[in-house]
């Protein structure tokens, strides 16, 4: 038996080492697992004054609607859901899973995975985690329309129960990132779990809720006294919704939150110094995207991808990212962020406003309309961002218009095609993952089926495209699953599916107070390892 190596200024195991497999790291034995803390991810915000003593407090720029993540698969919400309810496995340090509800989680055949249920695991409410209830789960998972979840698996996995512990999950191919994706799977108990968001209810982590107000995002958790694992060192915290930048880093220098997140490089600027401020930093593995809708039908512009690249030309990237986001994100390189394991170099994006207009004219689209549409928040400086990009295209000739909605809106049913048209949506993914096949699945391998439900990504469904990424995905040779990824996302690129791309760093303000923040490429980090100094 490989017991997992562990850094003990962490909660939970550190699982990293070349000379260790990773079949090898997530195998443990119950005696190894008996004194383990795997606390999850939390954030917290005071709704109102100082934080007070022993509580810590976090600002959100989305509102946080719901306690699981079904649907909301914000960065900052994850980590808020993640500290009252857990999933089998989690990602962890240099983009590795770690063991979690689980003490074992093993391939043992191509199409099958052995799981065992970690012994004493136990919801706040004192009754056990069972395997009913990670069956449960997945079945609420796939009972919901347009998860984002539910996108990243080329399959669902069928649960067999062997024990009270012990359960087998079966896939018809191959899914050897199975235990990645099992981490965005979070488990409540299945008589209370329902195929929709839950608000509050009873679950497995550090943290129970003492209040909720999803209408306004603010939120009140309190130390799980009935915690299967070590008592996290943070006893409070507070959760507020603060829409403004500005008023989010005001509270932040005045201390009345501890902890803000998904900041511009001018507010970072403004913090960067300050006594009693810290800025944490780190590459990221989200990109964000002016993603096309591949809902068009045949013959309009957008239809064509030579209509799709020849907007691309006027997007001056460079500027943008120099400019507007001042150094702080890279433009896209590739179909997906490079950090991810299996990610390639396809292709830069190419500022040639001469040819824009050129290639545009010799298509017969002159005086093109283009409606782009995002929600607030939904990357650091996206304002900015769009007005700019409304410039650049004007000077093409091309005549766009743009649409903004509020945090906590219907821009959900626009981007599934259900309420009103657009061109170009402004639009993060983030990869919940360490592993490229998950992003690459969660947003190109769309087909006829799923679009019947509207659970593809923007409309992107090339049939041919998605079977290259389930065999891609179904692989279980690492290195001739990288070389059919690398052939697939080649393929993708030529689609032009983007306007343009970037990949921004992950950027964290915290209070000096709050200590052993250990920020993650996710965007993420593990509250319950926190501690507060005076």
């Amino acid at each position: 038996m490989t017991r997992i190596p562990q850094d003990p200024d962490r909660s939970g195991p550190d699982v990293r080492g070349p000379d260790i497999s990773r079949r090898a790291m997530l195998r443990l034995g119950a005696g190894a697992s008996a004194g383990l803390a795997l606390a999850p991810l939390a954030g917290c915000a005071g709704p109102t004054g100082g934080p007070g003593p022993g509580a810590i407090s976090l600002g959100l720029n989305r509102s946080l609607v719901s306690l699981d993540n079904k649907l909301n698969q914000f960065d900052a919400a994850v980590t808020v859901q993640r500290a009252v309810r857990q999933g089998l496995t989690r990602m962890g340090k240099g983009l590795l899973p770690e063991l979690v509800l689980a003490d074992r989680f093993e391939m043992t055949e191509p199409t099958r995975w052995t799981v065992r249920l970690r012994d004493g695991v136990r919801y706040s409410d004192g009754s056990p985690v069972t395997v009913k209830d990670v069956a449960t789960a997945l079945k609420m998972y796939w009972g919901v329309n347009g998860s984002f979840i539910v996108g990243l698996f080329p399959e669902r996995p069928a649960l067999e129960a062997v024990d009270e512990r012990t359960f087998y999950l079966h896939t018809k191919r191959p899914v050897p990132i199975l235990d990645q994706l099992m981490a965005n799977i979070l488990i409540s108990p299945a008589a209370k779990n329902r195929p929709e968001e839950l608000s509050g209810g009873v679950g497995s982590g550090p943290y129970v809720v003492t209040s909720a107000n999803s209408g306004t995002g603010e939120y009140a958790l309190a130390a799980n006294d009935r915690y299967w694992g070590r008592r996290p060192a943070t006893p409070g915290v507070r959760v507020r919704f603060v829409p403004e930048e500005s008023s989010r880093v005001v509270s932040l220098r005045s201390g009345e939150l501890d902890v803000i997140d998904t900041i511009t490089p001018d507010s970072a600027e403004q913090l960067r110094g300050l006594p009693g401020v810290r800025l944490d930093r780190t590459t990221g593995t989200r990109v964000n995207q002016l993603f096309f809708n591949f809902r068009k039908p045949h013959g309009h512009p957008l239809a064509d991808p030579r209509v799709r690249e020849a907007l691309s030309y006027a997007i001056d990237g460079k500027s943008l990212v120099d400019d507007v986001l001042t150094g702080s994100a890279q433009q896209a390189e590739g179909v997906v962020p490079l950090a991810l394991k299996g990610a390639i170099r396809t292709g830069g994006y190419v500022h040639d406003p001469g040819k824009a207009r050129k290639q545009l004219a010799a298509l017969g689209h002159r005086d093109l309309k283009v409606k782009i549409i995002w929600e607030s928040g939904e990357f650091p400086g996206d304002t900015s961002v769009m007005e700019a990009v409304l410039e650049m295209l004007r000077a093409v000739g091309v005549r766009p218009t743009l649409q903004q909605f509020e945090p906590g809106g219907d821009i959900q049913q626009w981007r599934q095609g259900r309420r009103g048209d657009w061109d170009v949506l402004g639009n993060g993914f983030s990869v919940p993952t360490g592993h490229a096949s998950t992003s690459l699945q969660g947003m190109y391998g769309g087909t006829p089926e799923k679009e019947k439900t509207r659970d593809t990504y923007q409309g992107y469904v090339f049939p041919e495209i998605a079977d290259r990424l389930a065999d891609a995905s179904a692989e279980t040779d690492e290195k001739t699953r990288n070389a059919k990824l690398a052939a697939v996302q080649k393929e993708i690129w030529n689609t032009r599916p983007c306007l343009w791309a970037f990949v921004p760093d992950v950027v964290l303000a915290r209070r000096s107070r709050v200590r052993d923040v250990k920020l993650l490429q996710l965007n993420s980090y593990d509250l319950a390892a926190v501690r507060l100094e005076g």
